[in-house]
């Protein structure tokens, strides 16, 4: 049985690096007529330094800070978005993919591409990965890598160069 691609979900660090395993989500989508799902995820800020913020700033101008960042965040994916089909334009009359949606969340990456995975019931995760350290052509990181061990979904993973 072939496996049918509907839906991908890329999950993204914002690197420059990441740009080559969205190459990957692209060509995926444009070969399957799928739609992608874009998500990155803010960790979330430690408890303790957040109460010492709100009682700094008030809860509500934190609140405000914190969904300005995540539009920024929005912003900044939509215009690499854009960057990145106007460089396949150059190959193709429009851009070969449709990106669904641009989710971005706040919390444990790993539990949150997990999660959003499920949620959208996409059918297969694809991010890039990089290691660190003497043996960073040896191993994944540690997202990717707990991903990978954890889904229940195909995960593609893209080492960055």
């Amino acid at each position: 049985m072939i496996p049918e691609i509907n839906r991908i979900l890329y999950a993204t660090d914002l690197s420059e690096n990441a740009r080559y395993a969205f190459g990957y989500a692209a060509t995926l989508a444009n070969k399957f007529d799928a739609k992608i799902t874009l998500l990155h995820v803010l960790d979330g800020v430690n408890p303790g330094i957040e109460e010492q913020i709100i009682g700094y700033l008030g809860k509500e101008k934190w609140q405000q800070i914190s969904n300005d960042n995540e539009q920024q965040f929005v912003e900044k994916i939509k215009a690499r978005i854009s960057d990145f089909c106007n460089q396949m334009a150059l190959h193709f009359k429009e851009c070969p993919f449709l990106v669904d949606q641009i989710k971005v969340s706040r919390g444990e990456p790993v539990e949150e591409i997990l999660e959003h995975s499920n949620a959208k019931n996409c059918d297969i995760i694809v991010m890039g990965t990089h290691g660190t350290g003497l043996f960073s052509g040896k191993l994944m990181g540690s997202t990717a890598r707990r991903v990978l061990r954890r889904s229940e979904k195909p995960v593609m993973v893209i080492p960055l160069s």
